[in-house]
């Protein structure tokens, strides 16, 4: 990805952050992302990690319309995904239903189910639960709160072409240091 991308991804979520009424912490850790892939448009992801302790995280994120969050899942990881504003679509492949917590009751999701979760709806993603996200409206605004986070060693990736953080030309100065970067 080109600094110059990232810069303007950051200032757009920043723009969409304070629209929705969403104040970030003094020094957010950020992270941008196109997976390895050279099509951020296309797969890409923008986090904030609010809090980040040894027994649990919580991030924010901003998700542009039909931008992919790959298939993965977490062998460690536990996760809430909240949609915070507009509408998330998370697909869930899988060649048997499977039986997730949707807004905290107890679901039977059936075989490559997508799951549309309205503004304050969530989901609760297990361990080794298959997954991909993208914003199903002009974009969407989605928290997630989890078990410890390690973004290194805990997403596996159905696509093995993908990676979870990208190569950066710099072609402009950053405006935000992102993580990895400090």
């Amino acid at each position: 990805m080109k600094r110059s991308e990232i810069n303007a991804v950051v200032a757009e979520a920043k723009s969409a952050f304070e629209r929705h009424g969403w104040t970030l912490p003094p020094n957010p850790k950020w992270d941008v992302t196109d997976f390895g892939l050279g099509d951020f448009s296309k797969f890409g992801l923008l986090l904030v990690n609010l809090a980040e302790q040894p027994e649990y995280c919580e991030k924010l994120m901003y998700v542009r319309h039909r931008q992919v969050t790959p298939r993965h899942f977490h062998r460690a990881k536990k996760e809430d995904i909240i949609c915070r504003w507009g509408r998330l679509a998370i697909e869930l492949p899988s060649e048997k239903s499977q039986r997730l917590q949707i807004n905290g009751e107890w679901r039977e999701v059936s075989p490559n189910e997508t799951i549309i979760l309205k503004a304050g709806e969530r989901i609760t993603l297990t361990r080794d639960v298959l997954h991909a996200f993208w914003a199903d409206s002009e974009y969407a605004i989605v928290g997630e709160v989890s078990t410890a986070n390690d973004d290194v060693n805990d997403n596996f990736f159905e696509n093995q072409l993908v990676g979870r953080f990208s190569e950066i030309e710099e072609d402009e100065p950053e405006t935000v240091i992102l993580i990895g970067e400090t």
